[in-house]
């Protein structure tokens, strides 16, 4: 089942990420593909800065907040938690699908919630066609990732916090040592591994994300491109204008841009473990 659905359609793409298809059959083209895309195509090079915006606006939100509820819910004196953890987890659960059709009607320009509102309020004298601002609509598409993943990130962090030793902290009390020097000096060193982990398959998520951006703006990637990602470009070369080598070509440089990131992120974990440890001998 992996050689047929995992292993054969990887190797094929990158077979096909060589080749150029007039409509009847593939020819090799050698590394033109590859050389289009990261030097000639700067529709390319504006969806790597659109994914990109996009996944920062979610993920320093999305971080921040996870470590807030989790040292709220690890060490306040909070009741309830286990409901806290099932709401803050259910928007993980609710299809992107279904949120981006939601956040189309809320955000429409005659119908929408938000101009009704603003225009009840008077902060408005006529209808904002909020499909036409750039940088809002990246911000809604970060403000939905954001909401539908930070109850995962909450999760994920409270089992590293839970995970860590009370004598440490015993120790830090008896010393006089304050909350906000237990939390940068102990518990943030100690949660390292796990936030590399969220940081990992966050950037992995968040370089494919497709649905909400392609599903919100109409045409693909309005408005001036910027929800333009490098999966909805993929989307649109290889499947609505059938251009199958460099769609291919474009699958593999999302492909790369992971696997730097992530090596780069397993780099600087042992380059930190180093230093601690240079620090520690001397």
């Amino acid at each position: 089942m992996f050689l047929l659905f995992g292993l054969f359609p990887i190797l094929y793409t990158f077979y096909l990420s060589f080749t150029f298809s007039d409509g009847w059959g593939f020819e090799f083209i050698g590394l033109e593909n590859y050389i289009r895309l990261f030097r000639d195509d700067p529709r390319f090079i504006k969806a790597i800065k659109n994914t990109w915006i996009i996944w920062l606006l979610n993920f320093i939100p999305q971080l921040g907040s996870a470590l807030f509820l989790a040292w709220i819910y690890t060490y306040g004196k909070i009741k309830a938690v286990p409901f806290f953890r099932a709401v803050f987890y259910f928007p993980n659960l609710v299809t992107a699908t279904s949120v981006a059709v939601l956040f189309s009607m809320f955000l429409d320009r005659d119908s929408g919630v938000l101009n009704q509102i603003l225009l009840t309020l008077g902060f408005i004298k006529e209808p904002i066609y909020f499909a036409t601002k750039p940088f809002f609509m990246q911000a809604t598409v970060a403000s939905i990732q954001w909401w539908m993943w930070f109850g995962h990130s909450t999760i994920i962090l409270l089992a590293g916090m839970t995970a860590i030793p009370q004598d440490y902290f015993e120790a830090a009390r008896v010393d006089g040592v304050r909350n906000t020097q237990i939390f940068w000096r102990i518990i943030i060193p100690l949660l390292w591994p796990t936030i590399i982990y969220i940081l990992m398959t966050s950037v992995i998520g968040g370089m494919q994300i497709f649905d909400v951006p392609y599903l919100l703006t109409r045409p693909v990637g309005s408005p001036q491109d910027s929800m333009l990602t490098l999966v909805v470009y993929l989307y649109e070369t290889a499947f609505r204008n059938q251009i199958i080598g460099y769609g291919a070509a474009i699958a593999w440089g999302i492909f790369m841009i992971i696997l730097g990131v992530i090596l780069l992120s397993v780099f600087l974990k042992k380059l930190l473990k180093l230093i601690k440890g240079e620090k520690n001998y001397a």
